[in-house]
C-alpha cells in the first residue's frame, strides 16, 4: 500500500487521488490490492537529463513552479500549464531524485488523457487491473491449460473451465479490446513492443499460459528465477522451430514408437512395461541431454522406474539392441548371479552425442519395482562423481530421475529425497525430474490416489519449478525440456517436466484395463499416438512428406530386425554388460582371496591420536566448550599410555585410511557428536557461529578428503544416497550411521533391495559400513535393538554347510557371501574391521552392531598392540583367562557376541567361576566361523555348550547361529540356548522387569 501511495501521490490531483483510496479500501480481495502493490512498484525511474537552460536558482525556480502545478494547475500561470502539459519539462536528477520502487506518471501511456493532463481514477485502476491480469494468468493459467491429450482429466481447482475467468472480475468490456496498454516489467509478451492492445495481451497471455504447456513457478521466492522463466515462455516466438530441428524430433519419435511396436510384434505375450502413450518421453531425454552436454555436462545418471525402461536404454543410452532382444530369449547367465527381469535392469554406456559432438557418460542405475527407491540411490552416485570429478558446482555431473504419477506423490522417499537437493553435503546441484504423466497409477485414478490437483504438487516444498505439458505436442514438450536443461545449469535447482500422456495398453502388456477404467480406455482406443499426429502435422505444413515418414520408420525397423538375427545367434546372458557402475581396473592383477595386512605403525597410530586430542593448532582464540577441554585431555592421556576407547579406535581407523589415500565419508544423523557424545569430531567455536574445526581433515598434508556430515532426519533416503556413493568407487570408506538401530528399518526398502542383494542381481559389489547402536540396556522397545536377526535371516551362506577348511577359509567365506554380519567388543577389534573394507580384494557391505555403553565401558580398550603391524580383526575372541589355560577343567563354554561379554565376565568373576567358566566372544557372526567355533568346541571337550544373548529368543543371533553350531559340531554335541523367552516386543518398558530379565539371564549362563 505505500509503495503504491508513493507512485501516485505526487501524480494525481486531490480528487483522482480520493478516488483511488476509495478504490483500494473498497476492494475485498487483499489478493487484489496486494496485486496492485506490486504492479505499481516494479519500476524504478531513472530521470532525464535535466534542461540545458536550467541551472542555479534558475532550476530552482523551475522546479518549485512544477511542484505547484503538480498540486493545482490552476495555481500558476497558464503559460506554465500549457509547458507543463505538453510533456517538455523532466525534473532533474539531483533536485528530484527517485527512490527504487517509485515511478512517475510519465511511466504510464494513459490511453485517454491529453497531454501530460492528470489520468482520471479509471484510468489508472484499469492498468492496474491489467497487469493484476497478468499475474493472475502467470499464476492460475496452467489451471486451464490443455494439458490433457485425452481431455478427460482436469485439475479439480476452481475456475478451470475457461480463461474468462481469469479475468472475469476485471469491468473490462469488448469496447476496452483495443486500448493499448503499457506493459509491465514482469511480463515478457511485448518483446520489443512497450505496449499493447487488451486484446492482444489477452491472446498472447492465453497462448502461452493456458495452451500445452502449463507453468508453475509463481511460489518462488525469487524475482530473478520468476523473471528468468518468464522469459523462456513469454517471449514471442520461442515455439518457433526451424524444420531440421522437427525433422529431428520427428526422427527421435519414430524411432521410440517404432521400438515399442517391434517389441509387440516379436515378444506379444511378454511383459516389457512399454511407453505407448507416452513415447515423446525418449526425445524429451534425448533434448535434456543435448542441452545440457552444450551447456557443458559430461555424465548424466538416470534412474528410473520399470515402464519406458528398455525404450530408454535402446534409444538414449544406445544399448546394443542385440543385448536388449537377447533378454527375452530366456537363456542361461555366463556368469555368477542370480540377475533380474529385463525392466529392472541398468546400464553403463559412454558414446559420442552426434547433436553436439561431445562424449557423454550415460548410466541408468539398476533398481527394483519397490517405486522411487532407486532416487536417492542416483543422487548418492551422482554426488560422488561430482566429488571425485572435483565437481563442485556440478556442471559436469548430472542426474535425471524419471517418476511414474502415482508413485511421484504416493512414495515418501520422493519428499525425502527432494529435501536433500540443497543440503551442503548432499546436494547434487539440480536435478531434472520427468515425470511420465499416464493419468493412471495400476489402476487406480488419480481422484483415489492423491489428495493434492497436481501429482508434481511434493515439488513446491523446494521451490521447484513445475512445467507441465501436453505430450501429444511434440514442440511443447521439446522447448520445456530446453527450458529445464538450461534452468539447472543457471541456477543448479531442481525443476520438474510433467509429461501428461496416458497408458495405451494396461499396467503391463497382458493386463486388462478394460475391467476398471472403460471409459477412459474407450478413448484411448480412438485416440491417434503421438507420432501420427506429428507426421499429419509436418506434412500438412510441408516440413516433410508422407514418403519421407514411412522411410524413417522402415529404416529403423531393419535396424531392429538385424538385431533380432543377431540376438538368436547369442547362447548366454551376460549380467556384465548391465553393469551400472563398472570399477575399471580394481579388479585387474588382484589375487582375489588375498587381505592385505590392516595393521599400522605405532608412530602412525601415536601421531593420528596426539592430533585428534588436540584443539586447532595456532589458533589460541578457538574457545571450546570446557568439557570438550577434558575429552580431549582424556584422549591425550590414552595416547600416553598406548591404548584406545571405542572413539579413539575409529579415529585411528580413519586417520590411517585417510593417510593411505583412501577417502572416507561418514554420514547420518547426529554423526559429527554422536549420538551418545563421544565422537566430536567437529569442534565449534564457543563464541563465533559457524567456525568448526575437524583434526581428522588435518592429520596429513597429502592426505586423503575426510567428510563428516549430519544428515535430515531421514534413514530410507539417506542410506540410499550413501549406497549410491558407495557404488562409485571402491577406493572409499563409506559409513552410514544410524541414531539407534532400532530406526534402520524405516530404510528397509534399501536395506532389502539393493544392500544385501545388489551384487547378486546386478553384479553390483558396494563396500558400504551400516553402524548400528545395539544393545539391551533399559532403554526401552525402540532404543535397543537394530534387529540383527533380520540381517542375518539375509545372509547368504548354507547353515548345513562346512566350507573346505584352508588357510584361504576366512577370505573365501568372505568371497561368497552377500555382506558380514559383525557385532565387536573391542575397539580394536572395530579398527581392524574397518579396515578390512579397504583391504579386501572385493567389496562387500558391512552391517555393524555398534556399543552403546561400552563407549565409555573402563574394560572396553584396547590397546596399540593390537593394532600395530602383525595385529588382524578376530572373527572369534577366545577366553585368555584361567578357563582358557586349563580348558581341561572347564565344565561349560558360554558362547555369546558384543556387550553381554562384559555383564558375562563381571558376573563371572562376582561368583568366583573364571575356571569352570569359559566365555568366547563371536564377533564375526555373519559369514560363521565354522572353522573357529570346531576348534574352541574341541578345546573344551568335556565342557557343556552354551549359547547367550540379551536378546529375546525369537531375535538376535540365536535361530542363525543354532543350525551353524551343529554343522560346525558335526552334530556330536548339543548347544542349548541361554536368554530372553521369546517376544513380540524388542524391549521391555519397564526398568525393574529389565533388571529382572538381565539377572536371570547372568544367572543362568554362569552356573555348572
Amino acid at each position: 500500500m505505500h509503495r503504491a501511495h508513493t507512485a501516485f501521490s505526487l501524480a494525481l490531483s486531490p480528487k483522482a487521488h480520493k478516488n483511488f483510496a476509495t478504490w483500494l479500501l473498497k476492494s475485498t480481495s487483499s489478493q487484489q490490492m496486494a496485486k496492485a502493490t506490486a504492479a505499481a512498484a516494479v519500476r524504478t525511474y531513472n530521470s532525464a537529463a535535466a534542461e540545458p537552460f536550467a541551472n542555479g536558482s534558475t532550476a530552482s525556480y523551475v522546479e518549485e513552479m512544477y511542484n505547484a502545478w503538480l498540486r493545482d494547475p490552476t495555481s500558476v500561470h497558464t503559460s506554465w500549464d500549457a509547458y507543463f502539459r505538453s510533456n517538455s519539462y523532466t525534473s532533474p536528477p539531483n533536485l528530484a531524485p527517485v527512490q527504487a520502487n517509485t515511478l512517475p506518471l510519465t511511466a504510464f501511456n494513459f490511453g485517454g488523457a491529453v497531454g501530460g493532463a492528470a489520468p482520471d481514477s479509471k484510468t489508472i485502476d484499469d492498468h492496474l487491473a491489467v497487469q493484476a491480469i497478468i499475474r493472475s494468468y502467470q499464476i492460475r493459467g496452467h489451471n486451464i491449460a490443455h494439458l490433457d491429450p485425452l481431455e478427460i482429466n482436469t485439475p479439480d481447482l476452481p475456475g478451470n473451465s475457461s480463461t474468462k475467468t481469469i479475468y472475469a472480475n476485471f469491468s473490462f468490456g469488448e469496447q476496452d479490446m483495443e486500448r493499448q496498454f503499457k506493459l509491465p516489467s514482469t511480463t515478457f509478451i511485448g518483446g520489443d513492443e512497450a505496449s499493447l492492445p487488451l486484446k492482444e495481451i489477452l491472446n498472447r497471455l492465453e497462448n502461452v499460459y493456458c495452451n500445452k504447456i502449463g507453468v508453475e513457478f509463481m511460489f518462488i521466492n525469487s524475482l530473478e528465477q520468476c523473471n528468468w522463466i518468464r522469459k523462456r515462455f513469454e517471449t514471442p516466438g520461442v515455439l518457433n522451430f526451424s524444420p531440421e530441428e522437427k525433422r529431428l524430433i520427428l526422427a527421435r519419435l519414430t524411432r521410440a514408437t517404432g521400438f515399442e511396436a517391434f517389441l509387440a510384434k516379436k515378444y506379444s505375450s511378454e511383459k516389457r512395461f512399454g511407453l505407448e502413450g507416452c513415447e515423446i518421453m525418449i526425445p524429451a531425454l534425448k533434448e535434456i541431454i543435448d542441452v545440457s552436454t552444450e551447456l557443458g555436462v559430461e555424465s548424466v545418471i538416470m534412474g528410473m522406474p520399470h515402464r519406458g525402461r528398455l525404450n530408454t536404454l535402446a534409444n538414449v543410452c544406445r544399448k546394443p539392441l542385440n543385448q536388449i532382444f537377447t533378454q527375452f530369449a530366456g537363456l542361461e547367465a555366463a556368469d555368477d548371479g542370480s540377475g533380474d527381469v529385463k525392466y529392472h535392469l541398468g546400464t553403463y554406456i559412454e558414446r559420442l552425442n552426434r547433436v553436439t559432438n561431445k562424449n557423454i557418460r550415460l548410466a541408468v542405475v539398476a533398481n527394483p519395482s519397490h517405486l522411487e527407491a532407486v532416487d536417492p540411490v542416483v543422487q548418492g552416485k551422482t554426488r560422488a562423481e561430482q566429488f571425485y570429478r572435483g565437481d563442485q558446482e556440478g556442471k559436469k555431473v548430472m542426474s535425471i530421475l524419471i517418476h511414474g504419477d502415482a508413485a511421484f506423490c504416493g512414495q515418501g522417499v520422493v519428499y525425502e529425497t527432494m529435501h536433500l537437493s540443497d543440503l551442503p553435503d548432499y546436494t547434487t546441484h539440480g536435478t531434472i525430474h520427468v515425470v511420465a504423466n499416464n493419468q493412471i497409477g495400476f489402476t487406480t485414478d488419480p481422484r483415489f490416489s492423491r489428495s493434492s490437483p497436481y501429482c508434481t504438487d511434493v515439488a513446491r516444498v523446494v521451490n521447484a519449478p513445475i512445467f507441465h505439458v501436453n505430450a501429444d505436442d511434440p514442440e511443447a514438450v521439446m522447448h520445456v525440456c530446453k527450458v529445464a536443461a538450461e534452468w539447472r545449469a543457471t541456477f543448479h535447482k531442481d525443476c520438474v517436466i510433467d509429461l501428461v500422456g496416458y497408458r495405451r495398453n494396461g499396467h503391463n502388456e497382458i493386463d486388462e484395463p478394460m475391467f476398471t477404467q472403460p471409459l477412459m480406455y474407450q478413448k484411448i482406443r480412438k485416440h491417434k499416438n503421438c507420432l501420427d499426429l506429428y507426421a499429419d502435422k509436418l506434412i500438412a505444413e510441408g516440413t516433410c512428406t508422407a514418403e519421407e515418414v514411412k522411410s524413417v520408420a522402415a529404416k529403423y525397423e531393419n535396424i531392429c530386425e538385424e538385431a533380432f538375427a543377431l540376438a538368436k545367434t547369442e547362447t548366454h546372458v551376460k549380467y556384465k554388460d548391465w553393469l551400472d557402475s563398472p570399477w575399471s581396473g580394481f579388479f585387474e592383477g588382484k589375487d582375489p582371496l588375498k587381505v592385505a595386512p590392516t595393521g599400522v605403525k605405532e608412530e602412525t597410530l601415536i601421531h593420528i591420536g596426539n592430533r585428534f586430542s588436540s584443539p586447532p593448532p595456532n589458533a589460541a582464540e578457538f574457545v571450546i566448550h570446557k568439557g570438550l577441554l577434558r575429552v580431549l585431555a582424556a584422549r591425550k592421556a590414552m595416547v600416553d599410555e598406548k591404548i584406545a576407547d571405542w572413539a579413539l579406535g575409529e579415529a585411528m581407523a580413519f586417520g590411517s585410511l585417510l593417510k593411505e589415500g583412501i577417502h572416507v565419508r561418514l554420514s547420518g544423523q547426529d554423526v559429527e557428536r554422536g549420538t551418545f557424545s563421544h565422537r566430536h569430531h567437529v569442534l565449534h567455536h564457543q563464541l563465533v557461529d559457524k567456525a568448526t574445526y575437524n583434526s581428522l581433515q588435518h592429520m596429513y598434508p597429502d592426505q586423503a578428503p575426510y567428510s563428516v556430515s549430519n544428515s535430515s532426519l531421514s534413514e530410507y533416503a539417506v542410506l540410499g544416497f550413501e549406497h549410491g556413493y558407495s557404488m562409485t568407487n571402491p577406493n572409499a570408506l563409506v559409513l552410514w550411521e544410524a541414531q539407534f538401530g532400532d530406526f534402520s528399518n524405516t530404510a528397509q526398502s534399501i536395506i532389502d533391495q539393493f544392500i544385501s542383494s545388489g551384487q547378486s542381481k546386478w553384479v553390483r559389489q558396494s563396500g558400504l559400513v551400516m553402524l548400528l547402536p545395539h544393545g539391551m540396556e533399559g532403554m526401552g522397545p525402540e532404543h535397543s535393538s537394530c534387529r540383527v536377526e533380520r540381517f542375518l535371516q539375509m545372509s547368504s551362506d548354507d547353515p548345513d554347510y562346512f566350507p573346505p577348511e584352508s588357510d584361504e577359509f576366512a577370505i573365501r567365506q568372505l568371497h561368497d557371501i552377500n555382506w558380514i554380519v559383525a557385532n565387536c567388543t573391542t575397539p580394536a577389534n572395530y579398527y581392524h574391521i574397518l579396515r578390512r573394507q579397504i583391504a579386501l580384494p572385493f567389496r562387500k557391505p558391512l552391517i555393524l552392531c555398534t556399543p552403546k555403553s561400552l563407549l565409555r565401558h573402563p574394560e572396553a580398550k584396547s590397546p596399540f598392540s593390537e593394532m600395530s603391524e602383525g595385529s588382524e580383526f578376530q572373527r572369534i575372541i577366545p577366553d585368555n583367562g584361567p578357563a582358557g589355560q586349563n580348558p581341561s577343567n572347564v565344565k561349560k563354554v558360554v558362547f555369546c557376541t558384543g556387550r553381554v561379554y562384559y555383564d558375562l565376565t563381571k558376573t563371572r568373576t562376582e561368583k568366583q567361576l573364571e575356571s569352570d567358566i569359559a566365555i568366547v566372544r563371536v564377533e564375526q557372526v555373519s559369514p560363521f566361523p565354522f572353522d573357529l567355533v570346531k576348534e574352541q568346541a574341541n578345546l573344551y571337550k568335556n565342557a557343556e555348550l552354551v549359547w547367550a544373548q540379551e536378546e529375546h529368543k525369537n531375535q538376535g543371533c540365536w535361530t542363525y547361529v543354532q543350525p551353524r553350531f551343529l554343522t560346525a559340531l558335526n552334530h556330536s554335541r548339543d548347544v542349548s540356548y541361554v536368554g530372553r523367552a521369546c517376544g513380540a516386543s524388542t524391549a521391555t518398558g519397564s526398568k525393574a522387569m529389565h533388571i529382572r530379565e538381565l539377572n536371570a539371564l547372568l544367572n543362568d549362563a554362569i552356573s555348572t
